[in-house]
């Protein structure tokens, strides 16, 4: 069973109407015992990083997401929810992520000729291996809307980065832990492909 973790931060329908298309169990849910005992697990979100982590405290969810990263489950963040995977970001200011890879959130810089969110389709630039993008070509297009990045302290980490104003880490991996910066239940067929991957992580 498959456990998309609820905690009112959006986007949670397209991601669980993405496993189910690929034939997977799906529960949305923020009970800690589910999440606790679940197979894989997914952690969405849209919107900002200091509300976002008010809300996984709000819904006692923060002890539950740490363990069960530390047991060894095949967890996935995407989009914000990889940035609530790093230490702290840019957009709030003195507000701890979940600490659980080393790293930050930066604001994407301001450039002539670029909107700030990144919204829409880039490709990916591939590197270091991994599970999570297997058998993806280098320069797969992906969906992003995101106005902050991660920066990983281990670049050993990064699976593929994108550049728009800045090179942003788009997709990481460290053992059981998996993250992804685009919405791959947005990004068609190749989005399908990477949660296929994801589970099939074991």
């Amino acid at each position: 069973m498959i456990a998309v973790i609820d905690y009112d931060a959006g986007n949670i329908k397209s991601v669980e109407h993405a496993f189910r298309y690929i034939g997977e169990d799906v529960t949305i849910t923020r009970d800690p015992v589910m999440i606790r005992n679940a197979d894989h697990i997914v952690l969405p979100g849209v919107g900002s990083f200091g509300d976002a982590m008010e809300k996984l405290h709000r819904y006692d969810l923060v002890d539950p997401i740490r363990e069960t990263a530390e047991k060894g489950v095949p967890f996935l963040g995407i989009c914000l929810g990889e940035q609530l995977l790093f230490e702290s970001s840019e957009e709030s200011p003195g507000v701890p992520g979940l600490g659980i890879l080393k790293g930050r959130v930066l604001r994407f810089p301001d450039q002539s000729g670029y909107k700030i969110p990144q919204i829409g389709w880039n490709s990916l630039k591939l590197m270091n291996g991994g599970r999570l993008l297997r058998n993806l070509q280098d320069g797969a297009y992906v969906y992003f809307v995101h106005s902050f990045y991660v920066h990983a302290q281990d670049r050993s980490i990064v699976k593929a980065v994108c550049s728009y104003t800045a090179e942003a880490d788009a997709a990481v991996e460290n053992g059981n832990i998996a993250a992804c910066q685009f919405h791959p239940e947005k990004s068609g067929d190749i989005g399908l492909a990477i949660l296929k991957n994801f589970v099939n992580m074991h």
